[in-house]
């Protein structure tokens, strides 16, 4: 039904990649199950050996996950996807499966801490180089690329300041050094933007953010070219960074809903953003729906929405920006974001905290830099929220 057909990114989200059991169940089933039993011997091997399709053992094949793999690969347009038990084992299992000693990474300076702790504290401890290069900087990827480069990393928009690349330009610049351009599209999800569309070759996701979309369960996902994603299966296979059956089930549910939530989330959010650009305790906003964000236009060319993160400097520092953190009464203080729920938080000393101060200040990370995930309640309430937090600093 879904091979052979063109159906609309909504349709695929609530129907892509279910097989139903001879129980005849509407929705999906939940395996619940660490093994499989088999006819005989004989299959037992061919499943092991595989020469047989089939289920062998729940760490890296179970009908549910299976699903959810399907569904979000056709969302995204790859041919596969591989799922792992966080974003981060999706980001670690593809370092693992494509990257060997003396290789070369590039990647933005403006990704998520821990995506920079992963290379720079074990990748480049097992030989693995690793250039940290401007987000917007075409000039920096080019002059970093060398024969030894394997993958350019990148989000976009990027975590916590809303830069955006231009992903047809950098993957084709990955493609001419014989590279592979790798778009973490966590902010966006397939709702907004489909990178692998724009040339690059795998797209992954925190599915614990908007893909779940009510902050219950931990999950991430790679999405790519089948004989790419087969390496990732290899070394799941091995090493064991799986998703649970249940934590997949519940984001199959989440899909289901994520065109709607992405629309509310990013309506929202600019509503936000323009009502905080006119607070004279703010200093500044970042969110690439303001038309004063330098990457408005090529966002409003890669996107459908601009999304739901913001983030916004006040005056003063850290002292000033925990106060109005700790004014409001509906954002929630955590650094989970893509929440039914809004969420607060200081980058500085939470979800960029590991880095050096030299490294946060190249990633513009301040200590006055607040970031805001926009929720699906009332937004003249966290108008309200905000206002109040702004207000602990007169």
């Amino acid at each position: 039904m879904f091979e052979d057909d063109d159906y609309s990114l909504e349709t695929l989200a609530v129907r892509a990649g279910q097989v139903r059991s001879p129980e005849g169940e509407h929705s999906e089933a939940l395996f619940l199950t660490s093994s499989y039993v088999f006819p005989s011997a004989a299959e037992a091997a061919a499943r092991f050996s595989g020469e047989s399709p089939g289920n062998v053992y729940s760490r890296y094949t179970n009908p549910t996950v299976r699903n959810f793999e399907e569904r979000i690969a056709a969302l995204e347009g790859g041919e596969a996807a591989v799922a792992t038990s966080s974003g981060m084992a999706a980001i670690l299992s593809l370092c693992m499966a494509l990257l060997k000693s003396g290789d070369k990474v590039i990647c933005s300076r403006s990704v998520f801490g821990t995506t920079t702790a992963l290379f720079t504290r074990y990748m480049e401890k097992f030989g693995v180089r690793v250039a940290f290069v401007d987000l917007t900087d075409v000039q920096a990827w080019q002059e970093a690329l060398d024969g030894d480069t394997r993958l350019l990393f990148m989000e976009t928009p990027s975590n916590p300041l809303c830069e955006v690349a231009d992903i047809r330009q950098l993957a084709d610049l990955a493609h001419s050094a014989g590279a592979q351009l790798v778009v973490d599209n966590c902010f966006c999800t397939p709702a907004l933007q489909r990178p692998l569309e724009l040339g690059a070759d795998i797209v992954v996701h925190s599915a614990t953010k908007y893909l779940d979309g009510q902050g219950r369960c931990v999950g991430g996902v790679a999405v790519g070219r089948r004989e790419v994603m087969d390496e990732l299966v290899v070394f799941l296979r091995t090493a064991g960074p799986s998703m649970s059956p249940f934590n997949a089930w519940v984001f199959l549910k989440g899909l289901e809903t994520l065109s709607l939530r992405m629309q509310a989330h990013s309506n929202s959010a600019l509503a936000l953003a323009w009502w905080l650009n006119e607070q004279e305790a703010v200093e500044k906003v970042n969110y690439t729906g303001l038309p004063s964000h330098p990457g408005h236009i090529l966002a409003a060319s890669q996107q459908k929405f601009f999304g739901g993160v913001l983030s916004f400097r006040v005056r003063g520092g850290r002292e000033e920006a925990w106060k109005v953190i700790d004014a409001c009464r509906i954002f929630s203080v955590t650094a989970n974001l893509g929440d039914a729920k809004s969420t607060i938080v200081h980058p500085a000393t939470t979800t960029h905290g590991r880095l050096s101060e030299e490294d946060k200040a190249r990633a513009g990370i301040t200590e006055n830099l607040i970031r805001v995930s926009v929720g699906l309640e009332n937004v003249e309430d966290l108008q309200r929220d905000l206002a109040r937090g702004l207000a602990a600093l007169d």
